[in-house]
């Protein structure tokens, strides 16, 4: 590290302090990336084969001055490699609730990611379900009790780093209490300094007691802790954790010991830019603690204002040369400076059937009041089904839902109901809500929306388990009986991707048995008991 450090020259230690984004390998992003000679860049696959992927990022390692640190964002479902083998995410693998499926999936995640270059995730993530509104935590997380998240993530972050992939703890200091998304609003953890230390604080210290090799600092307040040290007063006990020295440096790196690489959360996000101007929030970020910048709308201008504020002494050299050597250590822990050849991209096939196999012990039975599960093509072949199709959480797109010509195929009739048409129960003899929102970005709220799904005032009004049986199966967001109350027949399945889908059409028939456990409360309404 100190011949590396003595190799560049403080522009270019700068540098290694930003990870950008980078989309898609044309000739202008490769000259883009060569030209800024980041520390690291975050790609987001863009439907390219994992062979394409796997030359163009180690095109790119080649002409680096400095070897780079390449993330993804591995957490599964729709976060999945697109090249690919598609697995649960963390909400569903918390309700199989089984460690070893857990440790199978990160080793899939690990070993396919590895052999395209990657070597950093942004996960696992940490976050706990408190707050049930949270649409930014749901299914990102391993759920609401410490206990199984610890349970599952430390194995996580084991296998990860086992596989040459380091591992990240996020959201610091803690997501899940606040119903609002920081990427539009500086969120606030509300717990005192002993509730946190018996949740969120626990998760951190068993993290790092684990090995974990970074952890990532989101734009999330911690107002008790930044209080009890004498460094929060009014508004500056509310300054987001990305740029707080009481939480990066006193209770992160002091209290608790943490030794890694701290890496901020992406730097455009609102519950940073509503704090601080875009360059001084990058300079902030350095100088409070952090090592490394996630994202940039401006890398050019945004190097420069922290390079001068090296210069000026606003950052301080003790606080550059540590920032600056910690992202040269996780690359020599990585082992980036030899230059190993990668392994050969695993051929995903063989785990399609496990991973098939694994879903269909997510999906849990919430409650079914009438008993009219399963369903049957005889007794329930007229199906009406309502639904807002699949939300992409990264591309906002929306996808088709397979469920009605899965159903199709099994002898039943589906009509999908289409906004604004008028709902009668008469000519149906099953009504199917297939909703299917996985934790989504910077869309603030996941709601069951009954205007969208049904079109018109009358319709957006209209029940129809009064008539004929209802059944609501929730692909994702696992809190829509707060809505919903009454429904009789309700099923979490947590995970979006079509072999989901598939798992349920088996569960709903009969031909399997739901075998998830609950890994949030589902009836945040004490009616939707009933």
């Amino acid at each position: 590290m100190k011949r590396t450090w003595e190799a560049l020259d403080d522009a270019e230690r700068v540098g290694q302090l930003f990870n950008l984004r980078s989309v898609g390998f044309d000739t202008e992003e490769i000259a883009r990336v060569r030209g800024l000679a980041p520390g690291g860049i975050t790609r987001f696959f863009d439907g390219s084969g994992a062979e394409e992927e796997r030359a163009r990022i180690a095109e790119l390692q080649q002409t680096a001055k400095v070897p780079m640190l390449v993330s993804a964002d591995l957490e599964g479902s729709r976060m999945s490699l697109p090249f690919g083998t598609q697995v649960p995410n963390p909400l569903a693998l918390a309700a199989i609730d089984d460690v070893a499926a857990t440790e199978e999936v990160a080793r899939i995640m690990a070993r396919e990611a590895r052999a395209v270059g990657v070597n950093w995730s942004f996960t696992p993530v940490l976050d706990i379900n408190a707050a049930w509104r949270s649409s930014i935590v749901a299914t990102r997380s391993y759920g609401s009790d410490v206990d199984r998240i610890a349970r599952h993530a430390l194995p996580q972050i084991r296998v990860f780093q086992e596989e040459g992939i380091a591992a990240t703890a996020k959201h610091w200091p803690g997501e899940g209490h606040d119903d609002r998304d920081q990427h539009l609003v500086t969120t606030i953890n509300p717990l005192t300094l002993e509730e946190w230390d018996e949740s969120h604080g626990r998760l951190y210290r068993e993290a790092i007691d684990a090995g974990v090799m970074s952890v990532m600092t989101a734009h999330i307040a911690f107002p008790d802790y930044a209080r009890r040290i004498g460094k929060g007063e009014g508004a500056d006990a509310f300054l987001p954790g990305s740029v707080s020295e009481a939480l990066n440096t006193d209770l992160l790196r002091e209290r608790l010991g943490f030794n890694g690489i701290v890496v901020s959360d992406a730097s455009r996000m609102a519950g940073l830019s509503a704090v601080l101007p875009q360059h001084e929030s990058k300079v902030q970020i350095i100088a409070t603690g952090g090592d490394m910048i996630l994202f940039s709308l401006d890398p050019v201008g945004e190097m420069e204002a922290v390079l001068a504020a090296v210069r000026e002494g606003r950052i301080t050299p003790e606080r550059f040369f540590d920032a600056v050597t910690r992202v040269l250590g996780l690359k020599a822990w990585l082992g980036l400076h030899r230059g190993d050849p990668l392994p050969a991209f695993p051929d995903p096939a063989p785990n399609k059937a496990r991973m098939e196999a694994l879903l269909r012990r997510a999906p849990v039975l919430e409650k079914d009041i009438h008993g009219d599960l399963p369903l049957d093509p005889e007794k329930h072949r007229r199906v009406l089904m309502f639904t807002t199709d699949i939300a992409d959480p990264m591309l906002k797109r929306r996808h088709k839902l397979a469920l009605p010509n899965l159903l199709r195929a099994e002898g039943f009739e589906v009509t999908v109901h289409e906004p604004g048409d008028k709902i009668e129960a008469k000519g149906f003899d099953v009504a199917i809500y297939a909703l299917a929102e996985e934790t989504l970005l910077t869309r603030g709220r996941i709601f069951l929306d009954w205007a969208a799904i049904g079109g018109g005032l009358d319709a957006t009004m209209r029940r129809l388990w009064h008539e004929i049986p209802v059944v609501m199966v929730s692909f994702g967001f696992p809190y829509y009986l707060y809505d919903a109350p009454r429904v009789p027949t309700y099923i979490n399945a947590f995970a979006t991707m079509e072999p989901m889908q598939e798992a349920v059409v088996d569960l709903l028939m009969g031909r399997a048995t739901f075998e998830g456990t609950a890994p949030v409360d589902a009836f945040v309404s004490p009616d939707a008991h009933y």
